[in-house]
Order: structure tokens, then C-alpha cells, then sequence
């Protein structure tokens, strides 16, 4: 066994436990930390492929930005999460969907589709651009389904826009080119008078 193969495996070993760490803890926050821990163990996984750029755009992407916003936003709200109620609440049915998740991924990694990576990494030559044959391939053979997974997201986001809609608010809106224009005299009047002697 290689040292590459060994790293390997603890990666994917490492990945598998953050990912049960997420979906049993019964905190939130360290359900945040345990998915970030993943990514960061995928990440490493990718760096073993040499796949630099997916893995860098892991950490950066998901670590950097989205899971950290997630973070602040599960530690500002205080949400609290009755994990165990529904584990036993609806356990059949998730039971049956995993079973067909399971099946489903052992049918998509079966030798016949899949070559697993770990029986030998293949080495490129230096001047090698992994961006350029993922650019390629991207914009090539799946240029249907990117497209398609656009347009999907760009219907989600109009979606999450118009359900958090609640119309026009009655509030006064600024006018940055009136603001700028203010006078002395439109807004302060001064008024002479005589001192009276107090009584």
C-alpha cells in the first residue's frame, strides 16, 4: 500500500464520520463544524488526485463563504434542533430511502461505470492545466446539463425572492441628490427678539 492509497483511505474515512457527525448532532453549531471538517477532508481527497483547483475552489467556496455564513447565521438565531423526535418520528420511511440511496451509489460505483481511483494515481505531466480539461469538458460534453443547472438556480433564486417579498414598505426613501443641495436657509429660520426681564 501506497502512501498516497493510505492517505486516501483516512481521508475517505474521516469523510464518512463528519458526514454522521452532521446528521446526529444534536447541536447545530457542531453539526456546522462537523460539515466543515468534511469539506476540508474532501478537500484533501481532491488534492491526492491532483485536482488542485477543485480543491481549493472547496475550501475557498463552501469552507470560506457558505459555511461560515451558515455558522453565523446558526449561532445568531439560537436554533435548536429536536434531533432525536424526528430520528424515531418517520423511521420506516427514511429507512426505505436510504436503502435506495445505498443501492443506487453501489449501482453508480460498480466497476462497469466506475474506476475506482485508489487502485492507481495516475500521474500528468508538468505543464498539465487541470482548469483548462475541466473548462473543456464542462463546455463541451456537458454544456446541456450546466446550462440546465442555471436556468434551475436561477429559478430557485427568483423563487426564495418573490416567497420573501412582502411588498412595498411605507417608509420615506432617501434622495442622496436632494441631501446634497440642502441650504442654511431651508432648514433653519432665525427669529430677533427683544430680551424680557423675567417676572
Amino acid at each position: 500500500m501506497t502512501s498516497k492509497l493510505f492517505l486516501f483511505y483516512c481521508f475517505s474515512i474521516m469523510v464518512v464520520a463528519g458526514g454522521c457527525f452532521v446528521i446526529t448532532a444534536k447541536n447545530p453549531v457542531r453539526a456546522v463544524l462537523s460539515l466543515v471538517f468534511t469539506f476540508f477532508c474532501m478537500a484533501g481527497n481532491w488534492m491526492l488526485l491532483e485536482s488542485e483547483f477543485l480543491s481549493i475552489t472547496l475550501v475557498l467556496v463552501y469552507v470560506g463563504a457558505v459555511m461560515v455564513l451558515f455558522l453565523f447565521v446558526v449561532m445568531m438565531i439560537h436554533l435548536e434542533s429536536p434531533i432525536q423526535q424526528t430520528f424515531v418520528k418517520h423511521w420506516p420511511v427514511k429507512l426505505m430511502f436510504s436503502l435506495l440511496f445505498f443501492i443506487v451509489l453501489l449501482m453508480a460505483v460498480s466497476p462497469q461505470y466506475f474506476d475506482p481511483p485508489v487502485e492507481s494515481f495516475k500521474s500528468y505531466p508538468a505543464d498539465f492545466s487541470h482548469i483548462r480539461a475541466l473548462g473543456t469538458l464542462l463546455y463541451t460534453d456537458y454544456l446541456l446539463p450546466f446550462e440546465m443547472a442555471g436556468v434551475i438556480l436561477l429559478v430557485a433564486m427568483i423563487g426564495a425572492i418573490g416567497l420573501t417579498y412582502r411588498g412595498p414598505r411605507d417608509c420615506k426613501p432617501q434622495n442622496p441628490g436632494q441631501q446634497v443641495q440642502v441650504r442654511k436657509a431651508d432648514r433653519l429660520k432665525i427669529i430677533k427678539m427683544s430680551a424680557e426681564e423675567g417676572s
